[in-house]
């Protein structure tokens, strides 16, 4: 009678444990954007860039954002937890902050577990660098990505320090751009200057047959692509 009783009770706090991790898992996909782990063959963390690039201001109330402060310990607890095999990161974004966007590329950039983006609806503007960050990047033929200069916003000092610094800002841009894809930094350059097609400003929109044609991002497919992808990774690794 005991013993019925002792496994009984231990059979109610197992089921508690686990309605309390689903609701952890739920609360932190609601707050992060991001699931803890998925429950696949391999452990792979997904983690999502949507909307506006919230860098050191705050966006309005009514948009959209991807904190980067929320990003950033995400990307540092992937990397050094050893339970988490890969890591997916799908993108849907207009862009945002330029320096926030860039520091969020240069850390998935620096992940060692295998990793692959996924651009689905839209990858623009500094969304292109964290497009092109991690080992393997996918795009699905319907999303696009604008792919336009630095822009700035509010009052900015019209000396040669202040257009010297938005062109070293746009070199650091491209140059990250080229050297973790396949197009070249003419090219991409080329695409990021030509003029007649974005009304009222420079720049292209590109869909996603012509981004892999490119070269800016490495294959046409979805989630079933990614994954199969990081499981092939992970395998071999092991």
């Amino acid at each position: 009678m005991v013993n019925k009783m002792s496994s009984s009770k231990k059979e109610r706090n197992d089921d508690e444990e686990d309605v309390q991790q689903e609701l952890l898992e739920k609360d932190y996909m609601l707050e992060m954007g991001a699931v803890l782990r998925t429950k696949g063959r391999h452990t792979i963390h997904c983690l999502t860039v949507i909307g506006q690039i919230e860098g050191h201001s705050m966006a309005p109330q009514n948009q959209k954002t991807t904190k980067y402060e929320h990003v950033i310990p995400q990307l540092v607890a992937i990397e050094e937890d050893p339970e988490v095999e890969g890591l997916l990161v799908i993108l849907n974004t207009v862009g945002g902050d330029v320096e926030a966007g860039l520091a969020l590329a240069e850390l998935i950039s620096g992940i060692t577990k295998p990793s692959a983006t996924l651009v689905l609806g839209g990858g623009h503007s500094i969304g292109i660098p964290l497009a092109v960050s991690a080992r393997r990047s996918f795009i699905v033929p319907t999303a696009t990505m604008t792919i336009h200069p630095v822009r700035h916003s509010g009052l900015v000092l019209g000396v040669p320090q202040t257009m010297r610094y938005f062109e070293q800002m746009q070199q650091r841009i491209t140059g990250f751009v080229a050297s973790h894809s396949s197009i070249s930094e003419k090219r991409f350059t080329q695409l990021m200057m030509r003029t007649g097609e974005l009304v009222m400003d420079v720049g292209s929109v590109v869909d996603g047959a012509t981004a892999v044609k490119e070269g800016l991002i490495d294959e046409l497919g979805g989630v079933g692509d990614a994954l199969a992808y990081l499981y092939r990774e992970i395998e071999q690794k092991g």
